[in-house]
């Protein structure tokens, strides 16, 4: 998978240094990744919550973080499209972000 947009990560984590590893981690293992469908995301990632809309919710440090994508499995594309902390995510629709 092409993960779009580092920089997004990278921004993030140069804010909360804690989630650098876990971040660049989640990025090597994606970019290593073939995801045809949400069962191959659930396979790996278990506590990943499936949105509608081919978005995808990851945990983490621990759900202190969340990361929500949206993936084109036919075009093997994940887009970053929120990265936050855990109450900021709260009170974002991540169904339309």
């Amino acid at each position: 998978m092409r993960v779009v947009a580092k920089r997004t990560l990278r921004e993030f984590w140069e804010r909360y240094p804690d989630a650098e590893d876990a971040l660049k981690a989640w990025f090597s293992e994606t970019e290593v990744s073939i995801w045809r469908n949400p069962a191959d995301i659930k396979e790996k990632y278990r506590s990943a919550s499936i949105l509608r809309d081919s978005r995808v919710v990851f945990n983490i440090c621990g759900n202190k973080y969340r990361l929500v994508v949206k993936v084109s499995y036919l075009n093997g594309l994940v887009l970053i499209r929120f990265i936050g902390t855990h109450k900021e995510y709260d009170v974002t629709d991540v169904e339309v972000v």
